[in-house]
């Protein structure tokens, strides 16, 4: 069984026991949160198609993660001009405990 969650306008195909990393979500390490906006679930065979079809629960496991640094470099040649800028997006590692 699987299902389509859509999680900060990011679709995800999600099983369960299944560990991801999704965009930061609030809450703390231990805290189990509900994911509303179903839009695909696959029940041996039989399949739902639409908004909010079903529910799917999941724990927090990692709070906050920081992802690899991304930069962006900015330079004009022979005029002295360079600007550097970087970032780490956050992320938050979930674990699939249900779908229903």
């Amino acid at each position: 069984m699987f299902a389509v969650v859509k999680i900060a306008g990011q679709q995800f195909k999600v099983q369960e026991g299944q560990s991801l990393y999704v965009p930061h979500l609030s809450g703390n390490t231990g805290d189990s949160i509900e994911l509303s906006e179903v839009l695909f679930i696959d029940r041996e065979g039989k399949i739902e198609v639409g908004n909010s079809v079903g529910k799917v629960t999941a724990e927090i496991v990692a709070d906050l993660i920081k992802g690899d640094k991304v930069i962006a470099f900015k330079m004009k040649r022979r005029k002295g001009f360079r600007k550097k800028k970087g970032h780490r997006t956050q992320y938050t590692k979930i674990k699939i405990t249900s779908i229903a």
